[in-house]
Order: C-alpha cells, then sequence, then structure tokens
C-alpha cells in the first residue's frame, strides 16, 4: 500500500482528494493536515509514502514543510508532490530546489492525480518536459544568477555527465538509450551512478542541479 499524507488549508479539497485516493486499491491516506506545521508533525508521526503539499497555507507554507521534512533523514523514504493552482509559480520552482518530486496542477484529472502519487511513491519524478522543464528554465532566466558549477559534478565520467544533461532536457530512460544508442539497462546504471555521487533523490533534484551549477544553459534544451 502507498501511504500518502495530503497537506492542504482548504478542507473541501482536502477531503475531495482523500475519497479520490482512499478509493484506490493501492492507496491508503493515512493522515490530513491543514497546514505546513501540521504536515512536518503529521510526517514525523505516520512517515508516509507520500505527502500531497500546498503552497500556499497560512503559517507554515508548504515550501518550509517540504525543507522541513526532507531534510529530516528519517523521512529518507518519503517523497513530496506539490500541488499548485499555478503552473508557472516561482513557488513551485522554490519547492523543487527544496526536494520536492515534482508538483501537480489542482485542476488536474482524477486520473492525474492518482497516477502521479504513483509515480512519486515508486521513486521517480514528476517531471514532464512540457511544464516542469519550461518553469525551471524560466525562473533561471529570471533570476540570472551566475552559474555555480557544483565540485560533485567533478566526481562524474564523461557519459555520466552526459546523461545528467539528458534528465535536465526532460529525457526519460527509453529516451536517453535511443539518443546514446545503449540499452536501457545501461542508462539506469549511469542514472543510478549519478543520483548516488550527487546525492540526489530523483530526477526533479537532477534537474535543478543541473541548471543552478550551469551544466544545461537556460534556453538550450528548449524545444
Amino acid at each position: 500500500m502507498i501511504r500518502v499524507l495530503i497537506a492542504d488549508d482548504q478542507t473541501i479539497v482536502r477531503a475531495g482528494f482523500a475519497a479520490l485516493l482512499s478509493a484506490q486499491h493501492d492507496i491508503d491516506v493515512v493522515a490530513q493536515g491543514g497546514d505546513g506545521r501540521e504536515a512536518v508533525r503529521l510526517t514525523e508521526t505516520h512517515r508516509p509514502d507520500v505527502v500531497l503539499m500546498d503552497i500556499r497555507m497560512p503559517g507554515m507554507d508548504g515550501i518550509e514543510a517540504t525543507r522541513r521534512i526532507l531534510s529530516d533523514p528519517a523521512n529518507a523514504a518519503t517523497r513530496v508532490l506539490v500541488l499548485t493552482t499555478f503552473d508557472v509559480d516561482e513557488y513551485v520552482y522554490d519547492a523543487l530546489s527544496s526536494g520536492a518530486s515534482g508538483f501537480l496542477l489542482k485542476d488536474s484529472t482524477a486520473d492525474d492525480l492518482v497516477s502521479a502519487v504513483r509515480v512519486v511513491a515508486r521513486g521517480d519524478a514528476l517531471l514532464a518536459p512540457q511544464v516542469t522543464g519550461r518553469l525551471i528554465r524560466e525562473f533561471a532566466r529570471q533570476r540570472r544568477a551566475r552559474p555555480q558549477r557544483a565540485p560533485e559534478l567533478e566526481n562524474l565520467t564523461a557519459r555520466e555527465t552526459e546523461v545528467l544533461g539528458l534528465i535536465a532536457g526532460g529525457l526519460s530512460n527509453s529516451e536517453i538509450a535511443e539518443r546514446l544508442v545503449v540499452s536501457e539497462h545501461t542508462v539506469k546504471t549511469h542514472v543510478a551512478r549519478v543520483f548516488t555521487k550527487l546525492g540526489l533523490r530523483d530526477r526533479a533534484q537532477a534537474v535543478v542541479l543541473a541548471y543552478e551549477s550551469g551544466l544545461v544553459v537556460p534556453g538550450a534544451t528548449d524545444e
């Protein structure tokens, strides 16, 4: 069973998400909270697999709650899926930088929500290139911060660095395999090594690091 915690300040929204997810044979909604502080406390109590985290909540917002939850080693197995009303929202970028595994628009379909929970629960990132990739590139442009190449990148082989760049471009393992003319198993091995060497939780963090370090230049992977 996938154990889910829902954090949203709107009671009706929480109830709707809970009813939808609880109806699935493989999902168990273990707790619900109305703000970030509650989300942190309930995560400590229940250790859910996935936290559905609203960004804009009174008191402690979803960004700070995400940061606190994912900085706790006891929550190493917990993934955060950010919920937002906007697909171009700087807060979403901040949440990804804090370690969230992706984001979902609140007006997504019921099937999208259920699928998103399952994707994140199995350790993948919910990273649609046309949405998340665009958002990260846009705010990389807006901030115009001088890229700071992460020292850890020096530990990567040339092929691993190439794979990281392709992940940042939004490519799946199968697409990377096709691009590099190697097997998907080989790509999975490269991805695992990249994550281990860089201390990354998932593809979302890989994308953020690739852009912030200057490995990938904003706009270079635009369609």
